[in-house]
């Protein structure tokens, strides 16, 4: 395990100050100041440009399987000229870029070169072009913010959403049908002094992005992303991750770019820190994970994210080759995880498999944000025991807690956080309270009663938690993870039903890697067959009865679950922005199936006594 001295050189050493009210609600935030920052993420790029040209920035496997790079000084020529060009098309901010493809160096260039001169882009999930079957959410998209061109890597897979939502924008791409200009072109657009002139104009109020929510009912919303918001965000996570300083960030991400988490956390604090981002076409699959462990054989990361049950995947692969193990932690600083609760058993794994190839314990970390706050705003750096903890805020912001329904309602306020959602002061003014605080929507809960710098965890969704038919509240968010724990990765996650009833009944989302293991020749069957077996079965009452027997009261028992057979779905809001479980979206869209747990079908499974 890391002695204090080490760490110190590592991570932030905050100290906590905090308020309470009369009426019960609290104020925490750290003592020292948001230390300073630029007013354009621009201006870190110019400044890696210059003092190291030849530095890497991004990196992709090409067609051939080899690294295709970038390096710092060949980003700024042609984020320059992709700039030119844009402002040939009259592009603005009420003319954005749209950018509808995946993860790649094009698209990277693309949404850069647009923020050069003050252009904001919007990438957005590409689901919603390729899966949605009437491109509601798209249409909305472009209702709100107007688009005046639309960017795909590979322009033909677009094609009919393009038409039929954008059908007289100009279509950019490095391949396709009916480009606007060619991707060379594009690259090497003459630069005239226009660039540099409207790159001078932006500011910390020039909007750079619109990054929209998962939008769960009507279409998703424009969180305006200010460049005061990023580059005080980058500011807040250089002084957390203080390594950062001496040693740039290498990482290896797979993570989409239209979720704030990545597209904006991630990616800019690989420019803003000077460090080399590798592209991972990998997935937390058992499709694609594949390649994610391909890729960590050749890029040894130092600041790694992954959801949990990418890191149970890991794991596995790691237990049986140890080579693995030694490159995944041969340069590793810290391992952050989001998007789900992560198991105990995962937990002490990672940290066991780490101490055993480094001799250490590297740091095992998560945290708390939203679109509207950058993400990055609580971080939890000290060593735990268990995870869960979302730890403290960052310099710079303030957390308010209100006192809600016995929990203790989080909102934030600071630079990181948004102005508001574009062309909607409705949304906007609905969003704030009257100290103009962001209000999050999360509960959080103290880890010490008695001293916030112990950090927090997440309480739940204020708006998920509900009463059982005794008049009992179900706190859901501590609920999900419990029980997920407690039947050892079989389930991915859960969704918590019950409101109105006397007993608490659970739709799990089955996670197959770890259900093949308990079913005979499990890798064989289909999905259908394999959630229908009687070993999976058996298994899960089991671990069921084994949890309720001593859960506590009813608001902690479930007696009743059943399995998801139909994938969650991200175009009908079953999916959050942030790739999580929405939890009211699931209960209101397969209401048929939550109202079985309380009835004798066949899938539904019951809590099983424990033998004594």
């Amino acid at each position: 395990m890391q002695d204090a001295t080490s760490r110190d050189t590592l991570f932030w050493q905050p100290e906590i100050l905090s308020e309470t009210r009369d009426d019960g609600t609290i104020y925490v935030w750290q003592k020292d100041p948001l230390p300073a920052y630029p007013d354009r993420l621009s201006d870190k790029i110019a400044h890696w440009a210059s003092v190291a040209p030849d530095r890497v920035w991004m990196a992709e496997r090409g067609p051939d399987d080899a690294w295709r790079k970038v390096t710092y000084g060949e980003m700024f020529a042609q984020i320059r000229a992709i700039g030119q060009r844009l402002l040939d098309l009259d592009l603005s901010t009420d003319r954005p870029l749209v950018i509808l493809s995946g993860n790649s160096i094009a698209h990277g260039l693309m949404a850069l070169g647009a923020q050069y001169v003050g252009i904001p882009s919007a990438a957005l999930a590409p689901a919603y072009a390729l899966v949605s079957g009437d491109y509601a959410k798209l249409k909305g998209i472009r209702d709100q913010i107007t688009p005046g061109a639309v960017f795909a890597d590979t322009l033909d897979p677009f094609l009919p959403a393009i038409e039929e939502v954008f059908p007289d924008l100009p279509r950019l791409a490095v391949e396709g049908t009916g480009l606007a200009v060619s991707w060379d072109d594009l690259v090497t657009t003459p630069i005239t002094p226009s660039v540099d002139a409207a790159n001078a104009a932006t500011g910390p109020d020039t909007v750079a992005k619109f990054m929209f929510t998962s939008g769960t009912t009507g279409s998703p919303k424009a969180v305006i992303l200010t460049q005061r918001m990023m580059c005080a965000n980058m500011a807040m996570v250089a002084d957390c991750f203080a390594f950062f300083r001496d040693e740039p960030p290498v990482l290896l991400d797979w993570a989409p770019w239209n979720h704030v988490a990545s597209g904006t956390k991630v990616f800019n604090l690989t420019i803003y820190n000077g460090g080399t981002y590798h592209i991972d076409q990998g997935k937390p699959t058992p499709k694609l994970i594949g390649e994610t462990i391909r890729n960590l054989r050749d890029v040894s990361p130092n600041w790694y994210f992954n959801v949990p049950v990418g890191y149970e995947m890991l794991i596995t692969a790691m237990k049986e080759d140890k080579s693995l193990a030694e490159c995944f932690f041969r340069n590793a600083k810290l391992m952050m995880y989001a998007g789900a609760a992560m198991a105990q058993h995962t937990w002490e794994d990672l940290g066991r498999i780490s101490e055993e190839v480094t001799g250490k314990r590297v740091t095992l970390s998560t945290g708390l944000g939203a679109t509207e706050t950058t993400p990055f705003a609580l971080q939890q750096i000290e060593y735990q025991e268990t995870p869960g903890n979302v730890g403290v805020p960052s310099k710079g912001l303030t957390l308010k807690l209100v006192p809600n329904e016995g929990k203790y309602e989080a909102r934030l306020k600071g630079p990181s956080v948004t102005p508001g959602y574009w062309r909607n002061d409705k949304l906007t003014a609905e969003a704030f309270d009257d100290e103009g605080f962001y209000c999050l929507g999360d509960a959080l809960r103290f880890a010490d009663e008695t001293d916030p710098s112990k950090g927090f965890f997440f309480d739940g969704r204020v708006a998920e938690n509900f009463k059982m038919a005794t008049g009992t509240w179900v706190a859901v968010g501590a609920l999900r993870g419990k029980l997920n724990n407690a039947l050892e990765g079989l389930a991915a996650d859960v969704v918590i039903a019950g409101e109105g009833h006397e007993e608490l009944g659970a739709l799990l989302v089955p996670f197959r890697p770890a259900i093949e293991k308990v079913v005979p020749n499990g890798a064989s069957l289909s999905d259908a067959e394999l959630l229908a077996h009687p070993a999976l079965r058996d298994r899960v009452e089991t671990l069921l009865g084994t949890y309720n027997k001593t859960a506590g009261g009813s608001s902690l028992r479930v007696p009743h679950v059943r399995f998801l057979e139909e994938p969650l779905s991200l175009d009908k809001g079953e999916v959050t922005d942030k790739g999580s479980v929405n939890q009211r979206a699931v209960l209101r869209l397969r209401a048929d199936l939550a109202d079985s747990l309380f009835t004798d079908a066949p899938e539904v499974m019951h809590s099983r006594k424990p033998a004594i």
